[in-house]
């Protein structure tokens, strides 16, 4: 019974370990992200949720704050039966509001078999690219996708002056297609006219996991990954098609999963075939452990070059949190906050410390005013070296003494402060008799 008893004991701490855990903890050492840098997201997340829509003059998703695109900027939407089972359906439009070219995918559709084949196209080790490792079926539809739509958008670029950002986005299952998109397309530039990579963006909203660290690192400039706290799909490296078997018993699955990662090492992270969720991530974090309902969302960011979300988190939370609809009002109530926050910041002087103090001394000796300390009134003696010698309140007794004038006739404060104060037995400063009498 003690044999039995003691493997149990030792398994606590790890089981308590990772029943605390939260979605916070993975990002908790992180800086805060600014509003110039979020600033794009929510946006972002709701043209995504558009190609959701199937009549975007309607749009079923009207709650969310700011919601609705110009349906005369829409340059080209593809449906499934345009496709052709090679990539998800999506959209091309031309944001002259905010200067921006905009491809955006959609996430798996669970009907769709051809959504399947895609994110099961994929082995360990499978696929190189650029000195990684990347998800074979993702960049297969990626190469399909660039191919057959980038005439268009270089002649978009040439149209609007070549001056407009390239923005490639989707939602799960196009995130990893949008990511790896961009990898093809800042290593093959001259087919969209010389862009340059500055111009350049990915936001992969939910994202898998489709390229090995060192690719997530290589391109974090160009690529930024946002994740919803407890989202599942970022965090586990189970092949994805063990997901997907097991999609009518997903509750067991993550706690298999996390039982799995109960014992976890972190020897795997060397794998250099292991995938990772790509680029700069952004973490929203809106729940803490022990509190209950969601919080004022703050957003956590960093480029991680060994630690991307490894472990499931136990959350009833994990599959909601991985929704389209949900990453978009939270991402907007996380800005809007950014924005009071950014507001409220108190603007920096424009003059220099130093340079400011002298200004202040300057202006002191031109027009000082009148001191009051302890009852005792001091007012300062004119520039003039023929001072009156009746410069005292009727509170007070004290001549102003010539010998507190410097040179140029203003107020010498350190002979004046001798001539007032003095220490008593106790070393404590005080009051002159004279002064007080």
């Amino acid at each position: 019974m003690v044999i039995q008893f003691i493997p149990c004991l030792g398994c606590l701490p790890w089981a308590w370990k990772r029943c605390c855990r939260v979605g916070s903890d993975d990002s908790k050492h992180w800086p805060l992200t600014t509003l110039e840098e979020f600033e794009p997201v929510p946006r972002i997340c709701r043209l995504i949720l558009s190609v959701y829509e199937g009549d975007l003059s309607c749009p079923r998703f009207t709650p969310i704050a700011g919601y609705g695109i110009n349906l005369g900027w829409i340059v080209k939407r593809v449906y499934y039966g345009q496709t052709l089972g090679r990539t998800p359906p999506y959209f091309i439009y031309t944001d002259h509001t905010n200067r921006e070219i905009v491809l955006a995918i959609r996430g798996l559709n669970l009907g769709s078999a051809s959504d399947y084949a895609i994110m099961l196209d994929n082995r360990s080790g499978m696929q190189m690219f650029d000195g990684g490792f990347v998800h074979h079926g993702f960049l297969k539809s990626a190469i399909w996708l660039l191919n057959q739509e980038s005439e268009t958008l270089k002649t978009l670029w040439s149209e609007t002056g070549c001056s407009y950002k390239m923005v490639f986005a989707g939602h799960s299952l196009g995130s990893g297609v949008a990511a790896l998109l961009t990898t093809v397309v800042v290593n093959h530039l001259n087919r969209f006219g010389g862009i340059p990579r500055s111009l350049i963006r990915c936001y992969a909203v939910a994202p898998a996991r489709c390229m090995s660290i060192n690719l997530a690192v290589k391109y974090a400039d160009v690529i930024n990954s946002v994740v919803l706290q407890d989202d599942f799909l970022p965090r586990t490296s189970t092949p994805l098609e063990d997901h997907f078997k097991t999609i009518c018993c997903m509750p067991f699955f993550f706690f298999a999963v996390w039982m799995r990662d109960v014992y976890f090492s972190k020897r795997n992270l060397h794998d250099p075939r292991r995938l990772c969720p790509p680029g700069r991530l952004y973490h929203i974090v809106e729940r803490q452990f022990c509190r209950c309902g969601r919080f004022p969302p703050e957003v956590r960011t960093a480029c991680p070059v060994d630690w991307r979300f490894e472990q499931v988190i136990l959350s009833c939370n994990a599959s909601s949190d991985h929704e389209i609809i949900w990453i978009a009002r939270e991402a907007q109530r996380a800005l809007d906050l950014l924005v009071e926050a950014e507001g409220n910041l108190t603007v920096p002087p424009r003059e220099q410390r130093l340079e400011r103090n002298y200004a202040l001394r300057v202006a002191q000796n031109d027009a000082m005013k009148t001191v009051s300390m302890d009852g005792l009134y001091v007012q300062p003696m004119p520039e003039s070296t023929e001072a009156d010698g009746n410069l005292i309140s009727q509170t007070g007794a004290l001549e102003s003494p010539k010998s507190g004038l410097n040179s140029s006739g203003q107020t010498n404060w350190d002979v004046l402060y001798e001539e007032i104060f003095e220490r008593n037995e106790l070393g404590k400063l005080t009051l002159k008799e004279t002064v007080l009498c």
